[in-house]
């Protein structure tokens, strides 16, 4: 890790990534390279992940040997792989050298299939077996972000003993926090942390000093094994196979790391968009707009549920022209409140705070807290749209709002559920889709309420 007690703040970090970026258009490589050599690691990132890829190569080869490998250990997976491409083969197959097992899958994931086996082959044996052994799982297990280096110990060892193991294996080893206890078998029977270690007699038995142990299946979703993790509280869970054997060790920060990384593409999927991977600004203007456009493709023909829906009631429209007013505020209104209640019960699923087998439940809920915002609203449009028109558009509003925020938060709150069911990614199920949906039957509901009630 970086020593320099140089602290970042927002202003340093500008002012240091502007003086980069102006060094590097002047091709002025002698002062990139004194601005970087007085900048942290942290710093050095932040900088790097504003320059477009090109730059940001040139930029690393400035930084020195060390320093390179703490910053590039640093980067995103997706960053890490735009600036593979910018470097020649002998730097790359040292920095993968240089990564964790698990750091390097993640990389792996990122990069086209036909260079993993080039970059694996420029491993050591032992290197490449631990790689390929975290390769081996699902690409959405736990088992392919766990780390399979590890210090573990036996119920029958001293604690000096173990202490002993733990230096002899000190740089290989994830973390020596918290250390599985396991059998002859290697099956998990306990852990016990360096703090009691530490505490205990030299000749205390880890069998007196180890606790109960949390562990996670190698081919548990990451997610929700990371979620367990940090929830939990642990520093670090165990990873078993499916005999119980212990294959790896899951580090709390890198349960943050898993957390993160599907987090922001929740949040990305939601809004319509495919998620980047790498930071804004380092992202190329064509993987922006391939990220957009087959979202907005795929919305757009969906909209034309809602033209079909107007052409159809187009002579009530032409019968009563005021009708038409409403529209925005309608579909607004539906689309909105079905956002609210996909967000909301996203959130509870990525929680655990609903099930699958919630359904019927999440659905009388949603169902309502649509009848009462629907009620709310209905009122307020009612007495509104009645002083300025009439009461009967008023009643046409009211009746409107009401039903459509009840089956836009109906509709809202089971979507996500449904995609957990058959096992599709809530965020795809997103408040695009749903806005989409809630608006032509919005619509339909509006036009079928106006006619009944204005007899048209």
């Amino acid at each position: 890790m970086n020593t320099r007690p140089i602290p970042m703040t927002a202003s340093t970090s500008s002012e240091l990534g502007d003086a980069v970026e102006r060094a590097l258009a002047r091709k002025d490589l002698p002062a990139a390279s004194t601005a970087l050599a007085e900048a942290s690691t942290r710093e050095i990132v932040h900088v790097l992940e504003r320059l477009s890829p090109r730059q940001c190569a040139i930029a690393y080869r400035l930084l020195s040997k060390q320093e390179a490998i703490e910053v590039f250990e640093a980067l995103s997976p997706g960053l890490q792989a735009d600036l593979v491409h910018g470097l020649q083969d002998a730097e790359v197959a040292a920095l993968f050298a240089d990564l964790d097992p698990d750091d390097r899958v993640w990389l792996l994931d990122e990069l086209p299939a036909a260079v993993a086996p080039r970059l694996l082959r420029g491993l050591s044996p032992h290197e490449r077996d631990l790689t390929a052994a975290v390769l081996g799982y699902r690409r959405d297990s736990i088992g392919r972000r766990m780390s399979p280096e590890f210090v573990s110990t036996h119920p029958q060892l001293t604690a000096a003993r173990t202490l002993q193991r733990m230096r002899e294996r000190l740089d290989r080893a994830e973390t020596i926090y918290t250390l599985p206890v396991t059998d002859g078998g290697l099956r998990v029977v306990g852990v016990v942390s360096l703090r009691d270690l530490l505490a205990a007699d030299s000749d205390a038995l880890v069998a007196d000093l180890m606790h109960d142990a949390h562990t996670v299946s190698a081919e548990s979703d990451a997610e929700e094994a990371a979620r367990e993790c940090t929830e939990s509280g642990f520093l670090a869970v165990p990873v078993v196979d499916s005999e119980e054997r212990l294959v790896g060790i899951l580090t709390i920060d890198d349960a943050v790391r898993i957390l993160r990384h599907e987090e922001s593409e929740d949040a990305a999927r939601q809004g319509g968009v495919e998620p980047l991977g790498r930071p804004y600004l380092s992202t190329p203007i064509r993987r922006i707009v391939r990220s957009r456009v087959v979202w907005l493709l795929v919305l757009a023909v969906g909209a034309t549920l809602t033209v079909q829906v107007l052409s159809v009631f187009e002579a009530t429209l032409e019968q009563l022209t005021v009708l038409a007013l409403f529209v925005p505020l309608l579909i607004g209104t539906g689309g909105n409140t079905g956002n609210q209640a996909a967000t909301t019960v996203t959130r509870a699923l990525a929680l655990g705070e609903v099930r699958p087998r919630d359904l019927l439940r999440v659905l009388t809920r949603e169902l309502r807290v649509g009848l009462c915002l629907g009620f709310l609203l209905g009122a307020l449009g009612f007495g509104i749209t009645a002083l300025v028109y009439d009461w009967q558009i008023g009643v046409v509003i009211g009746g409107t709002l009401l039903a459509v925020c009840a089956v836009a938060a109906t509709i809202g709150g089971i979507m996500p559920v449904v995609a957990r069911v058959i096992r599709v990614d809530p965020a795809v199920f997103s408040n695009p889709f749903i806005t989409t949906f809630v608006d032509a039957t919005g619509l339909v509901i509006y036009f079928v309420i106006a006619r009944a009630v204005l007899g048209i």
